[in-house]
């Protein structure tokens, strides 16, 4: 974690204090961290608080035991200490121990992972819908809602109405045409201000990887194989750290895209976030994607199962739950768009 990240996770625990009226005050621009001075405590120390407290009209160490609370499990951050008047005082973590944090977030979460309390506190009811792409993309605009910790009223007049385009009389037969798992990804993967695209029936429904669907779907699934070969083989998933064993000449590549992918797990909850905020559920499909290509990049280059004559090594156990952390989030995704999950394609 670099400290534009470190800043970053605090501005973020910041508003979350401020979404759920923890914290009365005005969210800064940004959140200056620095390297923690001789003889004092953690890695970078952070003053937030005190900048907070008069507009809070809170003690600085109340205001900093608020964000603390909201910055703890952080992926990357070890330990959050408040010292003084009310200072943060942060340990980071380094990258094995990073990704090892943020493995057991996913797996003790499951598919909840991410769900959270963001707009906790709001309250959102939307205007009757009728059309078939409206009416899709409220249902799972309230699910988002909800798992954010909203309350979600029923459709009411004078409600939020969502401004959806309408799609078009010929392509209403799509849950006929393509079933509802396609017909859903068309309808929600276009952006709300754009027309979903019809590419055609062999698009959507085709098992080949030029299908972002199929793919996503296919990446969970190659997860789930993963653990049952595994357990076949005599060991499950831990993570205990990068090790080794990654294709001849590749570590530095294998290292790359197991970063690549830790990182956009890490920033999973802030995407779901940001779907339920803005009310855009094409965030999730492109996020999804992005994880999907993520992952079969790092199959590819840092094999989660030992290949020929290898024996299960402490680095095939950690790739395991890496790769089954991806298939946590894919499978989850997929749940708040109302798409199915298959283990086997």
């Amino acid at each position: 974690m670099t400290p534009a990240d470190l800043s970053r996770a605090v501005l973020h625990a910041v508003r979350r204090a401020v979404d759920e009226d923890a914290l009365r005050a005005p969210v800064p621009a940004r959140v200056r961290v620095e390297r923690t001075r001789p003889g004092g405590r953690g890695d970078y120390a952070c003053a937030v608080a005190l900048q907070l407290a008069r507009p809070a009209a809170l003690p600085a160490r109340d205001v900093a035991e608020i964000i603390r609370e909201r910055v703890r499990g952080v992926p990357g951050i070890g330990a959050v200490e408040v010292t003084g008047p009310g200072f943060l005082n942060f340990s980071l973590l380094d990258g094995a121990d990073r990704i090892g944090a943020l493995v057991r977030d996913i797996t003790r979460s499951g598919r909840e992972y991410g769900h959270g309390h963001a707009l906790a506190g709001t309250t959102v009811s939307f205007a009757p819908v009728e059309e078939a792409r409206a009416l899709v993309v409220a249902g799972v605009v309230e699910r988002l809602l909800r798992a954010q910790g909203a309350t979600v009223g029923a459709r009411a007049a004078g409600g939020e109405a969502l401004h959806v385009m309408p799609v078009p009389a010929a392509d209403r037969d799509l849950f006929a045409r393509l079933g509802n798992d396609a017909a859903r990804w068309a309808l929600l993967r276009a952006a709300p201000h754009d027309r979903p695209q019809d590419t055609g029936d062999d698009a959507l429904l085709a098992q080949r990887e030029g299908n972002p669907l199929f793919r996503v779907r296919y990446a969970y699934a190659r997860t789930r194989a993963l653990s049952r070969n595994a357990r076949q083989l005599g060991f499950t998933a831990t993570y205990e750290g990068p090790g080794g064993g990654a294709r001849p000449g590749g570590a530095e590549r294998a290292e790359a895209v197991t970063d690549a992918l830790a990182a956009l797990l890490a920033d999973h909850p802030d995407v779901l976030a940001a779907a339920a905020r803005h009310r855009e559920p094409d965030r999730i499909a492109r996020q999804l994607e992005a994880v999907a290509r993520a992952f079969f990049d790092f199959h590819d280059s840092a094999p989660p199962i030992p290949v020929g004559d290898e024996k299960p090594s402490a680095a095939h156990r950690s790739r395991l739950a890496l790769a089954e952390a991806a298939g946590t989030v894919l499978a989850g995704g997929l749940s708040l768009l109302g798409i199915s999950a298959p283990e086997v394609l």
